[in-house]
């Protein structure tokens, strides 16, 4: 089979071979790497790797090396008695050199109150999704890379988000149960959102160590007043920060806050300590917590309380800042689909008397969808 690039030439080195490629580029790859990552370590039905690393010395190398008349490398290795074969687009997709070389770019597209006038950017047919695998994906490519998106045309029947849900895969079940109900409870509701009370840009269970990735709002009925759905982009608020007040950034950054469940139907007490912003090995944004009602007592170093307070003010000051927020009216069939962790979300007050509003939610993790992205693509 005609390999799209090939291997030049290879070079033995102290501790790696270097490969040039027919393209003009160069990898270098490090023994120990190219013998833990040989081809037939892995089982070919599991797909898990076998071969076990600690059984071999860290000094293992090359004995002989050759690319084979059908492009393959081929390594036989100075301990056991082994062998590899390496695909030339394997090792090249593969290579480490090239890929820290190359400069890091965002996967996300950070939005602001501009996108409330294009809403049919990030909205989706419900049928479209269900019935086709482009649908699918492009519901995916909404969520993972605004955040966001809302679900048109849904079935209104309790549970009926399921089947558009499982196009992703399985939800994450939490204290709130699959699907949780977000309606009014006049008689002692253990959380803010079962009231009518306006809620501010927050994200749920920021107390759990890792809070669900993904939220979905199905709307069953609106026919009361107000209740609009408001959602910000915390990467977005963040990026304006870190550009407009870089000590204010470095500090929720840096400084864990205290977040607790207060639930009184539950008997635990969740308690969990994280900034409240948290980034990726790239310096990409990971996560975004923030939310008022369930920030417990402070208890960081009494240096740094006056500076923290300040900065969590201005934060979220941003985060509920019209420049920033989009708003919108949830109808019967919307599914309101988010990055827990990124998109905080919200809703102005609603007159429980003059009509009903009624929600089920589901959670996901965030690695459902980014993985069903990766596998469709």
């Amino acid at each position: 089979m005609k390999q799209s690039i090939s291997i030049k030439t290879v070079t033995k080195k102290k501790s790696t071979l270097e490969v040039d490629w027919s393209d003009g580029k160069k990898s270098i790859f490090h023994f120990m790497w190219l013998r833990d990552n040989c081809p037939s370590a892995h089982d070919k039905d599991t797909r898990h790797r076998m071969f076990n690393i600690l059984k071999i010395s860290t000094g293992i190398n090359p004995k002989k090396y050759s690319i084979k008349e059908d492009g393959k490398l081929e390594i036989e290795w100075s301990e056991g008695n082994h062998t590899s074969y390496y695909e030339p687009n394997w090792l090249r997709n593969n290579c480490y050199t090239i890929k820290n070389k190359q400069q890091y770019l965002s996967p996300y597209k950070l939005w602001n109150h501009s996108l409330q006038n294009d809403l049919n950017k990030i909205s989706i047919d419900h049928e479209e999704i269900i019935n086709s695998e482009e649908g699918l994906i492009r519901w995916l490519e909404f969520l993972h890379k605004y955040g966001i998106s809302i679900i048109k045309n849904a079935p209104t029947e309790k549970n009926s988000a399921f089947p558009v849900i499982r196009r992703i895969s399985h939800t994450r079940e939490t204290f709130f149960k699959t699907p949780f109900e977000v309606i009014n409870i006049s008689n002692k509701p253990n959380n803010s959102a079962y009231t009518a009370h306006a809620l501010r840009n927050h994200l749920d269970l920021p107390y759990y160590e890792t809070p669900p990735g993904y939220q979905f709002l199905h709307c069953l009925v609106n026919t009361a007043e107000g209740g609009k759905s408001s959602a910000v982009d915390g990467f977005a608020v963040a990026e304006y920060l870190k550009k407009n007040d870089k000590d204010a950034f470095d500090l929720l950054t840096r400084v864990p806050l205290k977040w607790k469940d207060n639930d009184w139907t539950q008997k635990t007490r969740r308690i969990f300590h994280s900034t409240a912003i948290t980034l990726t090995k790239d310096k990409d944004y990971n996560d975004i917590r923030f939310s008022v009602a369930t920030m417990d007592a402070l208890d960081c170093h009494p240096d740094l309380m006056e500076q923290v307070y300040k900065v969590h003010h201005k934060f979220g000051t941003l985060l509920h800042d019209d420049k920033f927020v989009i708003k919108f009216r949830l109808e019967p069939g919307d599914i309101f689909s988010f990055n827990n962790r990124r998109v905080l979300h919200g809703r102005t007050a609603f007159d429980a008397n003059s009509g009903d509003r009624h929600l089920q939610g589901y959670y996901m993790d965030r690695d459902e969808i980014i993985g069903r992205l990766n596998f469709l693509k």
